[in-house]
């Protein structure tokens, strides 16, 4: 057995703990045949197995609700309702009935089941396509006799190492801080979502562990180093006790770390940048006010709608970003729009689409969907008034799409208005570079929007024609080729000269060659996690502005993303001392 998989830095941090394995995928069901005298007891078998399941997921629901609340409990009542559904039980015994094992007959009837609601024009139907697998899995898992995991079932305080191929959204919910102190994931890269997600929660992470699954058999001690991007299987004492000085040392350095976090963001010779906060759950929101950023520079709502049973009403999002906006007692607080599609999909995910990150997702299904695009902006205005609230529009491509936003917006007030509840008008109103399109007309924004901000994830992915989630493609995934940072700095230029703030709030803004980069581009404002605020404030302040804009300048001129990469760093480096 290999003794350590290398795989993607994702976050930082060094967990050393036991291995549990999540394999929550649709198992493999080969054909079985059962004699005519069997075929009572296989039918009975499968009732069995239907009836653990109900325990199993009136037990998730328990648990979800008393950890994360109502809202997010209720997503285990639409897999109870297809549990309960007779159409089902009837499908599956049929089959059976015809000498066909129980667990194939199931799999037949939740396979033609997907299929048939991915396809339906009905949205709701669509929508439960995500709950159907996780049906699928659970009911087989037991009928096949496999390990029967789930993220919560890990006892608390035992500082696990969770491993698993991907870790969905709906997964995500389930995650019990308590219990999983690092995870690592056989799919991904450093800006998959898993890999975000766990750096907001302080999660030491690596992804792209492609034989993980493969070697591990679980219970066995193992060291994950997120900043390496390693997993050290069955360590030597003389490891474990190296990899325990270190997180020793970690905690050490936390008072320095907070001290700096509290500085200022000033270059050397004295350029101030701004450094915000990127909030992903509401939850988030009093330790990022803490952090030492000033404001929030991103967040994110597709939490409030991925993996859930329902959408969110407009009360419940209300409070969500009036916590937010309270929290950061009158800084800016950005928050971005539904993107969902792509890999982040809506309760159950809709619709089935062969490219979805070229697909009808962020801006375009809001727009779309205009009913429920109006729910969350209706929400946003009332959350406004508790603060500096700004709206945030993603994977914008054209000036055509602000101004239809504009139009929902004037009928929101309205309607709010009628209502006479208390709300703003005035919300300035951004929208997200991450599109070449976006990037390259940008000029043809400046009249109808308030502020830009990049969004260096995504328009690296479309610029580079390279899939930010592909393990595969991984080391041709860099914000440093010259056609990005040209982009870039294109885009700042073209704030600067209409007066229009300009932020970098993707994962470049985090890495500390990337902050260098950026501060050479003219970038005067980042928003990144909130654990990286401190180190991104130490680049920062150990730096001149005018030897960035030359480094910058140089990267820009490279032949190819290594040589910008390599020049970047040497003068960083040298910055640095």
């Amino acid at each position: 057995m290999l003794s350590v998989l290398r795989g993607i830095p994702a976050s930082p941090g060094i967990v050393v703990g036991p291995v549990h394995l999540l394999r929550w995928e649709v198992p493999e069901v080969h054909h079985r045949l059962v004699d005519d005298d069997a075929i009572d007891a296989e039918i009975a078998r499968f009732q069995r197995a239907v009836e653990k399941a109900r325990e199993r997921l009136r037990h998730l629901r328990v648990r979800t609700e008393a950890q994360t609340g109502p809202e997010e409990a209720a997503i285990f009542d639409v897999q109870l309702s297809i549990l309960d559904d007779g159409e089902l039980t009837r499908s599956t015994i049929a089959l059976i009935r015809q000498n066909l094992g129980a667990e194939k007959a199931f799999d037949i009837v939740l396979l033609e089941w997907r299929q048939r609601f991915a396809r339906s024009s009905a949205p709701m139907l669509r929508e439960k396509v995500g709950d159907l697998t996780d049906v699928h899995i659970r009911v087989l898992t037991l009928l096949l006799g496999l390990p029967d995991h789930d993220p919560v079932d890990v006892p608390r305080g035992s500082n696990t190492i969770l491993v698993t191929h991907d870790l969905t959204p709906s997964l995500t919910m389930q995650l019990d801080r308590e219990c999983i102190a690092a995870i690592a994931t056989e799919a991904g890269t450093a800006t998959a979502h898993v890999a975000i997600l766990a750096r907001s929660l302080g999660l030491p992470a690596v992804v792209g562990l492609r034989q993980a699954l493969s070697v591990l058999k679980g219970g066995e001690i193992a060291i994950l180093d997120g900043a390496e991007g390693t997993l050290v299987i069955a360590p030597t004492e003389a490891e474990v006790d190296e990899a325990r000085q270190r997180v020793a040392e970690e905690e050490g350095r936390a008072g320095v770390i907070r001290e700096l976090a509290m500085s200022e963001p000033v270059t050397r010779d004295g350029v101030t940048l701004v450094v915000r906060a990127n909030v992903d759950i509401p939850e988030e929101a009093d330790f990022g006010a803490h952090s030492g950023a000033e404001g929030v520079g991103l967040m994110r709502t597709e939490f409030l709608v991925v993996g859930r049973a329902s959408m969110p009403d407009e009360e419940e999002q209300y409070r969500a970003y009036k916590r937010v906006v309270q929290a950061f007692g009158g800084q800016t607080v950005i928050i971005r729009t539904y993107d969902v599609g792509g890999d982040k999909l809506p309760v159950g995910g809709f619709p089935h689409e062969a490219n979805p990150f070229l697909g009808w997702r962020a801006i375009r299904m809001c727009l779309d969907e205009s009913d429920l695009f109006k729910v969350q902006l209706r929400a946003l205005l009332r959350a406004a008034v508790h603060g500096d609230l700004r709206i945030m529009l993603p994977l914008v491509v054209t000036v055509d799409e602000v101004r239809e936003t504009r139009q929902l917006i004037s009928e929101c007030v309205d309607e709010l208005a009628a209502r006479r509840v208390p709300f703003r008008d005035d919300v300035p109103l951004g929208v997200m570079i991450e599109t070449p399109a976006a990037a390259v007309a940008c000029d043809t924004l400046v009249r109808d929007v308030d502020f830009f901000s990049i969004g260096s994830n995504d328009l690296v992915q479309y610029m580079l024609a390279v899939d930010r989630g592909n393990a595969n493609l991984a080391p041709r995934f860099t914000p440093f080729h010259p056609a990005v940072l040209r982009l870039m700095a294109q885009v700042q230029a073209t704030g600067a000269a209409h007066g229009i703030d300009v932020c970098v709030c993707g994962e470049m803004a985090s890495q500390p060659l990337s902050v260098f980069a950026l501060l050479g581009l003219g970038l005067r404002q980042l928003s990144v996690a909130p654990r990286a605020v401190a180190d991104v404030k130490r680049i920062i302040r150990g730096v001149r502005a005018d030897a960035a804009a030359d480094a910058a300048k140089a990267a820009m001129a490279a032949s190819t993303a290594r040589e910008a990469e390599v020049l970047l760093r040497r003068r960083l480096r040298a910055e640095l001392g």
